[in-house]
């Protein structure tokens, strides 16, 4: 047994090997080589240069196009706007590809969801029907009421509990778009749908994270068996893939269940299922689309008003002109709707500033090249991944005065001094890869930060006396959170627990 297990060791460690040998490039352009980079060691490349966290900051270290070689695999970092406008929007026809990654997309299983999607005819199926629902402003129109239901409910638990507001922004997030996606109404308490987005996009997170596991260098590891020693990713990703599994099918098999019953609402999915008998495959394309839907704005929506408490915590100047903005044009007898959007302009640029302030993708997910390409002289060769580094984009010195504060000003216009680029031309990728939920997204960050601001005064925590400075740190992984903090969020007047807690709309 023992020898047959040497034997075993020795078989999988040769064919690593030959794998490795096979991948490492040998092919140069005399004309042209990779862009610069940490110089790497022979054989591994740059393995002991990549970071283990955080990693935008140190990408953001190397220049404004650098490349790394990991194992033989060319990754190729965007530190500046105009190194991914150039490559990602003005040469999409050839970086609009996906990697194939072994731990989230083949052993979990996300490759079937939009943001992994080889691009293809499936991919531009799903696309469409994105656009058909949610791709533009008018097609969100629909769903505006939606948006501030959920957000009115939204106040009245951080009323009764404000301690517990990282729960009540996943519940709202999570509402919000159940019900677009499937026509789903969350339970008050223990929504077992909300829980299994929660941990599902929480393990896409840590499945897809650059480097996060061996076996998206070397995808000859997928095959070893579940007792090989080290084998502990494939037994966490048959986990992982259940979830993802459940996610996928429970809020697909409740919508049929609805409609049988005569009793399904308006959605992504009941108007793709009405009155058609679709194919297999249409069927897979609906309900993996819908599952891109859901999961796609579950958690990057999460992170961008998490991080409105801690940014008006941390900059109460900033919290104080915007109220004062709505309580000149809207008042206090009401609540703020998308109906008073354009005339609260300080507001609409407080709004961008969430998104350029925390970067919630920061290292986005990686493109891959379709095939050779020169850029700026530089050699990208076919099956490079290509890493838009948004983290730096959206902090650069060169683009945001100041970019470590939190300042929506920046986003006015004034004489002589026009505004800073909007940072949405960023947050939501780029090219054939854009976020087809830019418009969903936007919207439900923008209600809740202007219905919190109109009705809540949002603080420091005191403790005993003391000031407790909220901490601003960020989790690593594909999607980045603030890291927990605490804050003081109290009603602003007996008028406003009145708005908060009254039944009349919005």
């Amino acid at each position: 047994m023992a020898f047959n297990c040497i034997i075993s060791v020795c078989f999988f460690l040769l064919f690593a090997a030959l794998w490795i040998f096979q991948k490492l490039p040998r092919r140069k352009r005399a004309f042209a080589s990779l862009p610069p980079g940490p110089k790497g060691l022979p054989f591994i490349g740059n393995v002991l240069d990549m970071p283990s966290e955080k990693e935008w900051q140190t990408f953001a270290r190397w220049g404004d196009i650098c490349s790394v070689t990991v194992l033989g695999q060319p990754l190729i970092i965007l530190n500046s706007a105009k190194a991914v406008i150039d490559i990602l929007e003005k040469k999409s026809a050839i970086y609009s590809d996906r990697p194939t990654l072994q731990m989230g997309g083949e052993l979990v299983g996300w490759k079937n969801t939009l943001v992994l999607l080889q691009y293809g005819d499936r991919f531009r199926r799903y696309r469409r029907l994105f656009h058909k629902l949610i791709g533009s402003q008018a097609a969100m129109k629909a769903f505006l009421p939606i948006e501030e239901l959920e957000a009115r409910r939204f106040l009245r638990r951080v009323l009764m509990k404000p301690e517990d507001l990282a729960v009540h922004v996943r519940k709202t997030v999570g509402a919000v778009v159940l019900k677009i996606s499937h026509g789903y109404d969350v339970k008050e308490h223990n929504d077992p749908f909300v829980e299994l987005a929660d941990r599902a996009t929480e393990q896409f997170s840590i499945a897809t994270a650059p480097g996060g596991f061996l076996v998206d260098l070397i995808p000859a590891l997928r095959y070893i068996p579940m007792w090989f020693p080290g084998a502990g990713f494939r037994r966490k990703a048959s986990v992982w893939a259940a979830t993802l599994f459940e996610m996928v099918e429970q809020p697909h098999d409740f919508v049929k269940k609805q409609m049988a019953a005569g009793t399904a609402t308006h959605s992504f999915s009941s108007a793709l299922l009405e009155g058609q008998k679709l194919t297999a495959d249409e069927e897979f394309d609906l309900k993996w689309s819908a599952a891109s839907l859901y999961s796609g704005a579950a958690d990057t929506t999460v992170s961008a008003i998490y991080s409105f408490f801690l940014a008006l915590a941390l900059y109460p100047a900033v919290a104080e002109k915007a109220q004062e903005e709505i309580d000149a044009v809207v008042g206090s007898d009401r609540l703020p709707t998308f109906a008073d959007r354009e005339n609260l302009p300080y507001v609409d640029a407080l709004t961008k500033e969430v998104f350029r302030w925390n970067a919630v993708v920061p290292t986005a997910v990686p493109h891959r090249a379709m095939e050779d390409d020169i850029h700026d002289g530089f050699f990208i060769p076919k099956g490079s991944l290509i890493i838009p580094n948004i983290w730096k984009l959206t902090h650069d010195p060169r683009v945001y005065h100041n970019p470590m504060e939190f300042n929506p000003d920046r986003f006015m216009s004034t004489e002589g001094s026009p505004p800073e680029t909007d940072p949405r031309n960023f947050s939501f990728g780029f090219g054939r890869r854009a976020c087809p939920g830019y418009h969903l997204a936007d919207a439900s960050v923008y209600i809740a930060c202007v219905t919190s601001l109109a009705v809540f005064n949002i603080a420091k925590a005191v403790e005993d006396g003391v000031v407790i400075e909220p901490l601003h740190e960020n989790t690593s992984g594909t999607i980045s959170h603030p890291k927990p903090f605490k804050c003081s969020i109290t009603p602003r007047s007996e008028k406003a627990i009145s708005l908060i807690q009254s039944e009349e709309p919005m």
